[in-house]
């Protein structure tokens, strides 16, 4: 279970404190456990900070402060603070990873359906695509729409799978497989009937809730190899 403390203090030198904190970084480099560590102010008194330190559980997280160079930097962090700083212990019973879910639902449940509504949930009406595939960027939804059900046409039965999702800010990275059967034409090629695999990876960015834009890489050419349209020289 993910543990997260929660370091709250008053100093009126946090310019010393934050060179204290790089101090830490580097000296734990490679020992350390705590995965994300954030600092933020008081909006209300410019001399409250809160630091919240997140790791993968909370045994984790004792190991991390029987760490020699933990225990140095806290006294260090105590001398520059207004008074004792408060540490509150808690165990994440709930990370809901929203735009994460966004790009989930949109890969496995909707994408290549022809549900415009679905669509406007998820993907902003002036949403920009780049893809590798393609010699011009797609514009908006209705666009971005269309052409996966272009591949849906090629591929009735194509399906996304999730391998891996990270994200940070307003991006999501999404590494998936692709799969699907080559039973109708795409594209101006007849049907081949053959299967296809092929794995690629999607950077989503996020305003207002919405997909805004997308990157997409993917093994293009091991497509065509598979469907027999291209063969490489042995």
């Amino acid at each position: 279970m993910t543990f997260v403390q929660i370091i709250d203090c008053k100093t009126t030198r946090y310019d010393d404190m934050n060179r204290l904190m790089d101090s830490w970084v580097e000296a734990t480099q490679g020992r350390r456990t705590a995965t994300h560590a954030v600092i933020a102010k008081d909006r209300a008194a410019d001399d409250h900070y809160v630091e919240i330190v997140e790791f993968p559980s909370y045994e984790d997280a004792m190991r991390n402060s029987k760490l020699p160079e933990t225990d140095k930097i806290f006294q260090e962090m105590v001398a520059l603070c207004d008074g004792m700083p408060t540490f509150t212990d808690l165990d994440v019973v709930r990370d809901a990873q929203l735009n994460k879910d966004s790009v989930r639902r949109l890969l496995t449940d909707v994408i290549g359906t022809d549900n415009a509504a679905a669509f406007g949930e998820l993907v902003a009406a002036d949403y920009l695509d780049h893809d590798i595939g393609n010699e011009q960027d797609t514009r908006g939804a209705d666009g971005f729409r269309e052409e996966a059900l272009g591949y849906r046409r090629g591929f009735p039965d194509f399906r996304f799978t999730i391998e891996d999702q990270v994200a940070e800010g307003d991006r999501v990275v999404t590494r998936w497989t692709w799969r699907g059967t080559n039973t109708g034409e795409m594209r101006g090629m007849p049907p081949t009937g053959k299967p296809v695999e092929m794995v690629g990876t999607t950077t989503f960015r996020f305003a207002d809730g919405r997909i805004k834009e997308g990157w997409w890489h993917y093994d293009n050419l091991g497509m065509l190899r598979q469907l027999g349209v291209v063969q490489l020289p042995s």
